[in-house]
């Protein structure tokens, strides 16, 4: 039964002209380049399709890697009718009609497949519309997105759904696309090898963009096989892919910071120079690499948080790009730096001893007493004045009396916090002697 959203036959003659990448778009699962470890014959799909159990499924994955083509071989191999939309376009009205033309599809014996491209775009009223017509059968539902879908969809439909995880083309990949481009054009690219692998890399792993952009070079009138600089002046190169406000900013981030705690300065640096040249804001990266500082290098290094600090005013006064090297070197600097997070996991042990005790009042021995009723109430008594004592340390107690005294500060042998702990220790000493 043809509905709103089917597409009849032949509406586009054969002889219409076509890009490259809908060419080239694979005609059964076998044919998709990568993606292994969703289509392999032990892969969810794999045995899903080997035992015709197929579910809803979201595909989550960067642009290009065939999570639409996927969707659509999908419905082929399990006979299963075909509707795509998109949120970006779609409100209510338009998903009522594809329920509808579903149910009346379902109602005669066929199923609907509903492909849903940035279906983290549906608010959470829309994404919950889906649940009836998934759990009553009318519809199979495959969602596509690039956002992760553990903070952009309902906990309801994802507990309905399989994430699969689609990756990036990798250069084997990418090359395999362009020996089939070349195959569909009848000539091989006028490129030298390291022009090719420029061209390969190019892509960023896009299998879309990379055949986009093979169409554009095989459209060239040039005699003999150009070489990188020859490509790289006729194209533009594509963006890296980075969103400031999405997944890529916080695993690049958490990227940058693993490898500085690491001690890793060359993947620091690469990890740091990835972000600027996707647009993050370096007074961003100068508040994070503080923020390394104090928690992964700390007293192990007093100076470490001083240098950002500097750095980042260095950056403020010099701007882009010469105060980016003042933040690089700061990077450098945190990533040889020794590292000891004792003075991180004492604070958090802090909090949670002041939260445990609750409204536990100091002892009154160190309270002061302005007051004649205060002093009568015992403030200040027996207080022991440290400089008076012998070596300047009285060993008193200064935790609440009902709250047995905790190991709260644990420093390293590493860095500058050696010396901190033989301070340490001795006090310890002292305290156990004088009392």
């Amino acid at each position: 039964m043809a509905d709103l959203f089917d597409t009849a036959p032949g509406s586009v003659p054969d002889t219409a002209p076509r890009p490259l990448a809908d060419r080239l778009r694979p005609r059964k699962l076998s044919e998709v380049i990568g993606q292994d470890q969703v289509l392999g014959p032990e892969a969810p799909l794999g045995v899903m399709l080997s035992s015709g159990s197929l579910g809803s499924l979201v595909f989550w994955g960067p642009p290009g890697v065939g999570k639409t083509t996927i969707a659509r071989l999908l419905a082929d191999e399990t006979d299963l009718h075909f509707v795509q939309i998109s949120a970006i376009f779609t409100g209510v009205p338009e998903l009522r009609k594809v329920f509808e033309a579903a149910k009346h599809r379902r109602a005669n014996g066929q199923g609907t497949l509903l492909f849903v491209d940035e279906i983290h775009r549906f608010n959470k009223a829309q994404q919950d519309g889906f649940l009836p017509h998934m759990e009553d059968g009318t519809i199979l539902l495959v969602g596509a997105t690039t956002e992760n879908p553990s903070f952009e969809l309902n906990a309801a439909l994802l507990s309905r759904a399989q994430v699969l995880v689609l990756e990036r083309l990798d250069l084997a990949d990418l090359e395999r696309l362009a020996q089939r481009a070349e195959k569909e054009l009848g000539k091989a690219l006028p490129l030298d090898g390291a022009a090719r692998e420029a061209l390969l890399e190019m892509a960023d792993g896009d299998g879309r963009t990379l055949l986009n952009l093979i169409e554009q070079v095989a459209a060239w009138r040039v005699d003999g096989k150009l070489d990188t600089d020859a490509l790289t002046t006729r194209l533009m190169k594509r963006a890296a892919k980075y969103d400031k406000s999405g997944d890529e900013h916080y695993n690049l981030i958490s990227a940058l910071h693993k490898s500085v705690r690491g001690s890793d300065p060359d993947a620091a640096l690469y990890w740091f120079a990835r972000m600027l040249t996707g647009g993050e804001d370096p007074r961003y990266l100068a508040r994070r690499i503080t923020r390394m500082a104090v928690e992964d290098i700390g007293l192990a290094d007093p100076q470490a948080q001083g240098i950002c600090v500097q750095a980042w005013q260095t950056y403020e006064r010099l701007g882009s790009p010469e105060g980016e090297l003042a933040l690089a070197q700061a990077v450098t600097y945190l990533a040889l730096a020794p590292k000891s997070n004792a003075g991180y996991v004492a604070y958090k042990a802090a909090m949670k001893e002041a939260k445990r005790t609750g409204s536990e009042p100091p002892p009154k021995h160190i309270l002061n007493a302005p007051t004649s009723l205060m002093k009568d109430q015992g403030y200040g008594e027996g207080y022991a004045y440290d400089h008076d004592a012998e070596d300047g340390f009285s060993g008193q107690n200064y935790f609440p009396d009902g709250v047995k005294r905790p190991v709260l500060y644990q420093p390293v042998e590493r860095g500058f916090e050696r010396e901190l702990k033989r301070r340490l220790d001795y006090f310890s000493k002292l305290r156990a002697k004088r009392n």
